[in-house]
């Protein structure tokens, strides 16, 4: 590879021709793709989330209730679901 870059740049200073811009765009398209795909990894700036963080584990608390059963596909939805409610839904923990 850097023999073939040498021999461009040995023959564009031989040649009249832009041969240094044509090696130029794919050097370019590298180094973007490598800038882009270090941003957007944070190799730099992430952590081992399984060391470096401490989960406290709780059981699961709460409640569930059987509001209905549907059996085939005449009715797409439940009787008192509460889907367009959310904050009926979601509620804070204290």
């Amino acid at each position: 590879m850097s023999a073939l870059l040498a021999s461009g740049l040995v023959a564009a200073s031989s040649d009249s021709g832009p041969v240094w811009l044509l090696i130029l765009g794919p050097a370019g398209a590298a180094g973007l793709y490598f800038g882009l795909w270090q941003y957007y990894r944070n190799t730099g700036k992430s952590h081992s989330f399984e060391r470096e963080t401490r989960v406290e584990a709780k059981p699961i608390t709460g409640t569930d209730r059987k509001v209905n059963e549907i059996k085939g596909t005449t009715k797409s939805g439940i009787d008192g679901d509460n889907k367009s409610s959310h904050r009926q839904r979601v509620q804070r923990v204290p």
